[in-house]
């Protein structure tokens, strides 16, 4: 009597499982969310806020801390490359695609800038969290807001750097060969943003590395972040786009 009653019970578990509609997950890449209870990234953000009031940006960068490290190991770099352009760097340690999107909306980042151009790298922070379809429809809901509020600014938006997910010696964690197929196979999907009018895609990714593949310390010291040299090659790299973007308005 009590197997009966469990089968019972168990199918028509089944029965209402089935017959509910199924909740479709949303994909957090394309949330716009905050980070303000990290006042680090509360205070960063405010400041990037304060220097749009104050306008006269020609390229806007934007990012993750990869674009932030531009104030740090290539600081000089910027100096001699961007600081004539009238650049400004609002790139943030961390952030993944919801953090930008929400600092261009609600956050207001661009209001008092009206960029000639935007550099744009973002999405190796949401690889542990996303597929390389959301990370895709992160970048493409950026692309498109930057669209909308700036339909005048020309865009160069980069393929996310390549990257090694451990230490050769590190046994945790997946195999770097996993993330950089991740990373290849979103750089495919927001290549296809390009217009060959206003948004440009350019993957820079293959400079960073030799010629077996590697990544070597003295370009990427800890196999994700940049050195100056490695801020050299970027630089190097972008340099000619930029100045085409900026030669026409």
């Amino acid at each position: 009597m009590v197997s009966r009653v469990l089968r019972l019970a168990a199918v028509v578990a089944l029965f209402c499982a089935s017959a509910a509609p199924a909740q479709e997950k949303k994909n957090s890449a394309v949330v716009p969310e905050h980070r303000n209870k990290q006042e680090s990234w509360a205070k960063r953000h405010e400041a990037f806020v304060a220097r749009a009031r104050k306008g006269d940006v020609d390229v806007l960068f934007l990012g993750d801390s990869i674009t932030q490290g531009w104030e740090g190991a290539g600081k000089k770099v910027w100096a001699e490359n961007f600081d004539p352009l009238k650049a400004a760097n609002f790139g943030i340690g961390g952030d993944r695609t919801e953090h930008v999107l929400w600092r261009i909306t609600e956050g207001k980042e661009l209001e008092g800038i009206h960029p000639r151009a935007v550099v744009m790298m973002i999405g190796t922070n949401n690889m542990a969290s996303n597929t390389a379809a959301e990370i895709a429809e992160g970048v493409t809901a950026i692309v498109k807001e930057l669209r909308r509020q700036r339909p005048d600014a020309k865009m160069l938006l980069l393929g996310i750097f390549p990257r090694n997910a451990r230490q050769k010696e590190d046994a945790n964690g997946p195999p770097t060969e996993a993330i950089r197929d991740k990373i290849s196979y979103t750089n495919e999907k927001i290549a296809k943003l390009a217009d060959g009018k206003i948004v440009r895609y350019l993957d820079i990714g293959g400079t960073f590395l030799t010629e077996n593949g590697e990544l070597s310390k003295d370009i990427m010291p800890d196999y994700l972040h940049l050195s100056e040299k490695g801020y050299q090659i970027w630089a190097d790299a972008i340099k000619d786009a930029l100045k085409n973007m900026l030669g026409s308005r």
